[in-house]
């Protein structure tokens, strides 16, 4: 009888196409999918094994377990390449940042402008941590911050993401490294080793989703070199994302291995840790975090209504992000805005329906697709209902800016909203460019990243309806023990990263700064296609000549093919490109730098551009009435106030508005009030005047209900030294880019002028 058994499974093992190494490991691969079904081998002695298989070893390296030297010898290959690859992408990163500004010869008040608009506000608290005494009084300096808006104490680590600038200035102090290492490149290169990271992170998504290092290695290759389209390191270090993406690729390869069911329980415990930490360092260093998981927790509640998870899985992936959040909640000083985040509101909701429905996932085809119309219109329901109720209780207005611009980019008609508009009208906020898919494809990345996901959405759909169509009822970890000779199967680990992909994808044409987010992340898909066996195996037996030789022949060759053409191609390039020398020269901003720090008092409040403004609180020191971190309310209302300098104003209104909010000095900018860099309608003064309910400058249309102002443009008109404006302001220092002027103090205040600065506020 154990003879016939054995003959029958031998038999199953040479039908399916795998080599009787992989067929002798069948215990630990036969259910790397979702769907694969296995009998019960008390009963039958026979373990069925899925034609769409990973690598078929319990290691996903594509090494036969039956020689462990060789498996050794592969694995030590593999890791050696991902070293070599992250070290080139940081190496890349570093040499193009030094090209461009020609970095290591700077002065320090150059270095610390190259960190442009946000970028100087977050470095500004690293280099104010290392002044500081002690790192307690740093820490309180930052709790209890005054110098980065007037008239107000804020929590800056309440407020913002810091706590990377916070921990890199503590382990600065506390390393030996002050002798031979500068702070500032003790902090630049922190983030590109960031970038090596990241390159890591989708080596091994693509290694664990292909069972092969080559898929790995073909991701690296093409990360770097579409950098252009997956990063922006180079000139825009402090950038939150460029700190959290590393980590959120990270986290979605340990969510790939996690749902490979041939995990141990230890090593489904440890992915799950490693799943919290990833999810955890991504969420305290971006303040986004609560968007990006949203659409994570889309993508795992629509594996969940097609059954490629497990109860257990799909709780265990919703309360990593939930602890995740409420941990960073807990740093973060109680921060409202992640309790009153839509991503928790949709955890509840999803698990509280998911546990009232107990027969959600019984019947027939269409009584199944009722279910999940009616399931997911009550998620959607509660979700808004929790959402609303706990900004209602919370008294949360900070993240509202984020849904108008929501709002007016999918909605029809034109928007007056200046904090909408502001958006809308930059680049970043825009659709994807269609020069970005021509970039990709000339790397050869779009072309099988296409096919791959066209191949890989129709085998989901297919895999989806058939769990859907099931006669019998019950749950996934019910049917994981039915076999039930599917046609096709997919694994949940490639489910998840489809759905990944698919769902970061819209996000990123819909919104260009999200690219970034899906660009790595492509490269890891379209090299898993380009060596997945399940694909190839797809392939090969539509054109009828699958084959165990022709199979592993085109898996090694195509990839190494097309590296071996990346090489050729670009290697030249990249080499070009960074042996291209530049340097860095903005000597009117250098000056204004140097007299504000030399002629100003240290407790000078100043007003102007957010962007400037950054620069001024790095270089300088000196106490802000509005800076570039837009997620507070008052703030935003205080930003819109300020930059009236650049609106029709009159100047005791101006005036007013800057006494107000404590402002000694006002910078005005010429590429502003002159600004012709955006069209007609997106330059802040044509947003101000919408706002204000003024007709814009220059030809055009206007809109029947707009007015025209009665007072000429502030910026403008104050360089005329006319008396209405020499009695408020007095010129201190002017450049061919900046005007600077010291806001007088009123010697009378008539009742009038006493009430306007409430009613500006």
């Amino acid at each position: 009888m154990e003879l016939r058994k054995r003959a029958k499974l031998s038999k199953l093992q040479h039908n399916s196409g795998l080599s009787q190494d992989a067929a002798a490991e069948g215990r630990c691969s036969s259910d790397m999918m979702s769907g694969t079904k296995r009998s019960d081998a008390s009963q039958e002695g026979i373990k069925q094994v899925s034609l769409h298989e990973g690598s078929g070893t319990c290691s996903g390296s594509g090494i036969l377990p039956r020689w462990p030297w060789r498996q050794r010898v592969s694995m030590a290959a593999g890791l050696l390449l991902a070293g070599l690859l992250a070290l080139t992408q940081a190496w890349c990163v570093n040499a193009i940042h030094e090209n461009l500004l020609w970095f290591s010869q700077l002065t320090e008040v150059e270095r610390e402008i190259s960190f442009r608009t946000e970028c100087g506000l977050y470095y500004s608290y690293y280099k104010q941590m290392l002044q500081a005494p002690s790192i307690q009084e740093g820490l309180s300096d930052l709790i209890h911050d005054n110098l980065t808006e007037s008239k107000r104490t804020i929590n800056l680590l309440q407020r913002m993401n810091i706590y990377q600038e916070v921990f890199l200035s503590i382990l600065y102090r506390v390393l030996p490294i002050q002798s031979y290492l500068e702070p500032v490149y003790f902090y630049i290169y922190t983030v590109f080793s960031l970038q090596a990271v990241y390159v890591i992170a989708l080596y091994l998504t693509a290694w664990l989703l292909s069972g092969s290092w080559l898929a790995g290695g073909l991701t690296g290759v093409w990360y770097i070199l579409n950098r252009v389209d997956t990063t922006r390191v180079e000139f825009t270090i402090s950038l939150r994302e460029n700190w959290s993406l590393p980590f959120l690729a990270l986290q979605v390869a340990a969510i790939t291995c996690y749902l490979r069911p041939q995990l141990t329980g230890l090593q489904q415990k440890v992915m799950v840790w490693l799943m919290y930490v990833t999810t955890f360092c991504f969420c305290l260093t971006w303040q986004f975090n609560q968007f990006i998981l949203l659409v994570q927790a889309l993508i795992v509640y629509t594996l969940d209504c097609v059954d490629f998870l497990t109860t257990v899985q799909v709780t265990t992936l919703y309360l990593v992000q939930v602890s995740s959040l409420l941990t960073v909640w807990l740093l973060q000083f109680c921060n409202s805005m992640i309790l009153g985040s839509l991503v928790l509101s949709f955890i509840v909701a999803a698990l509280f329906i998911r546990h009232c429905q107990s027969g959600l996932k019984t019947g027939g085809l269409l009584v199944r697709l009722g279910k999940l119309v009616l399931h997911s219109t009550m998620v959607l329901l509660l979700t808004l209902t929790i959402n609303y109720l706990a900004k209602k209780a919370l008294q949360l207005r900070s993240d509202e800016h984020i849904f108008k611009f929501i709002k007016s980019k999918f909605a029809l008609g034109p928007t007056r909203d200046f904090d909408a508009n502001l958006y809308l009208c930059e680049e970043a906020f825009g659709l994807l460019p269609l020069d970005t898919l021509e970039r990709l494809a000339g790397t050869l990345l779009l072309y099988p990243y296409i096919l791959s996901l066209l191949l890989l959405s129709g085998m989901l759909a297919v895999a989806a309806l058939q769990n859907l169509s099931r006669p019998r009822g019950g749950s996934a970890e019910e049917r994981k023990g039915a076999a039930d000779g599917r046609v096709v199967a997919l694994r949940p680990d490639v489910a998840y990263n489809l759905l990944h992909t698919l769902f970061y994808g819209l996000l990123a044409f819909s919104t260009m700064r999200m690219k970034y987010i899906w660009t790595g992340h492509m490269c890891a898909v379209a090299a898993y296609g380009v060596f997945g066996k399940e694909l190839w195996t797809l392939v090969l037996n539509t054109f009828s000549c699958n084959t165990k030789v022709l199979l592993r022949l085109v898996r090694y060759a195509v990839p190494l093919l097309m590296i071996g053409c990346l090489y050729y191609k670009f290697w030249p390039k990249l080499m070009e490109e960074l042996s291209e020398l530049r340097e860095f020269y903005d000597p009117d901003t250098v000056e204004l730098m140097t007299w504000i720090s030399t002629k100003t008092p240290k407790r000078a409040v100043f007003a102007g551009s957010m962007q400037l403004l950054a620069g001024i609180k790095l270089c300088t020191g000196r106490v802000l009435t509005n800076h570039p971190h837009y997620e507070d309310k008052e703030l935003r209302e205080r930003t819109k106030q300020v930059y009236q300098v650049y609106a029709r104003q009159s100047p005791e209104d101006v005036h007013d508005i800057l006494r107000a909010i404590g402002a000694d000095y006002v910078v005005l900018e010429n590429s502003i009030c002159y600004e012709r860099r955006h069209r007609r309608g997106c330059r802040l003064r044509d947003l101000l005047d919408l706002a204000n309910g003024h007709i814009m400058d220059g030809p055009g249309e206007n809109d029947p209900d707009l007015v025209p102002a009665s007072h000429p443009r502030f910026c403008e008109a104050i360089k005329t030294d006319t008396a209405a404006y020499t009695a408020l302001f007095t010129r201190t220092f002017q450049n061919k880019t900046f005007h600077v002027y010291r806001i007088k103090k009123k010697r009378k205040k008539s009742a009038k002028s006493s009430t306007e600065p409430s009613a500006t506020q």
